[in-house]
């Protein structure tokens, strides 16, 4: 796939492009029917399938505030997209300039003549150009002028749940790894580097990596069963999510007790499977007692794990 990342190094148009265009956090299984769409519409044209998306996302520009925590990290995205079979991913470098372009301006200076669009497909709630005062109706009038085709893709459902975003980080906060897995298509990830922690894992005889989520959702805290990612290899992972309330910790932190792991792990960046959630956090009398308790969780994770194993390699491989 190829990453174009300046509509300035968009030279001349695209071979008969196809695309989609949105955020696509967490790329879903309702973004991937967009995909879809875009990659078949696109073969039928003997063209190019495109996605065009952005970084950072609008919101950190626009309203920093609201700004929401991530699905997959911009760098775990282009790696979904791909995945997707798209020929071409646009990544527009989202500014306020940017966002003052009016919504005809945006389709007949970017879409039409520098991309050369022959054909759109966006989900039923589309909107775009300045103030978010385009929608579907104006971009089919805009198609009819400049000569491409717009289709819409309605909200996807599963089991009567809307697939979204949104439904997908509320999920993964509520503690439901197994409905934002079944949305998300696969289990939701943390990727984050090992910084230092508070070392209290070695002290009590189980090593921990202390991994920084940055702007990724926190799940709801608790112990969690886990595969991670270490040098391309997976692991078994017991994690914990929160404040760590034996000791009284101030701000919560993802701790990760790799399992059948010895090496060094600060500093390396490592992926974090969540696979299911086995219990809350709680306070204990004492090191004695959590000790006790993490062997139990320990236990319950490698039989979690080992009954999905076959599963997770015939996904990784």
């Amino acid at each position: 796939m190829k990453v174009i990342r300046s509509v300035q190094d968009i030279q001349k148009p695209l071979h008969n492009p196809v695309m989609t265009i949105g955020n696509f956090d967490g790329v879903h299984r309702g973004h991937k029917v967009l995909f879809r769409r875009v990659v078949d519409w696109a073969k039928k044209l003997g063209g190019q399938s495109v996605v065009m998306t952005f970084d950072p996302h609008p919101l950190q520009v626009l309203a920093p505030s609201r700004g929401p925590d991530f699905i997959t990290s911009h760098g775990k995205k282009l790696e979904l997209i791909e995945a997707e079979g798209i020929d071409v991913t646009i990544v527009i470098p989202f500014s306020t300039d940017f966002a003052q372009i009016s919504a005809h301006d945006f389709v007949k200076d970017l879409l039409v003549d520098r991309i050369g669009i022959k054909g759109i497909v966006v989900g039923y709630d589309y909107r775009f150009g300045r103030n978010r005062e385009g929608d579907i109706r104006l971009l089919r009038d805009l198609g009819g002028r400049y000569g491409f085709q717009v289709e819409m893709v309605s909200g996807i459902e599963l089991e009567g749940t809307l697939v979204s975003s949104t439904a997908i980080r509320q999920l993964i906060r509520d503690g439901d790894i197994r409905e934002a897995e079944r949305l998300l298509g696969r289990p939701y990830e943390i990727v984050g580097r090992v910084v230092k922690g508070r070392e209290r894992g070695r002290l009590l005889g189980f090593p921990t990596a202390n991994v920084d989520i940055q702007k990724q959702v926190p799940p709801k805290p608790g112990v969690y069963a886990v595969e991670v990612d270490i040098d391309g290899e997976t692991y078994m992972g017991a994690a914990n999510f929160g404040w760590n309330p034996t000791f009284g910790d101030p701000t919560p932190s993802l701790e990760v007790h790799v399992l059948d792991f010895d090496g060094n792990l600060y500093g390396k960046e490592i992926a974090v499977r969540f696979i299911e959630r086995i219990r809350d956090e709680r306070r204990f009398s004492g090191p004695e007692a959590l000790v006790a308790q993490i062997h139990q969780d320990v236990e319950t994770v490698r039989g979690i794990l080992s009954a999905r194993k076959p599963l997770a390699l015939a996904a990784l491989g």
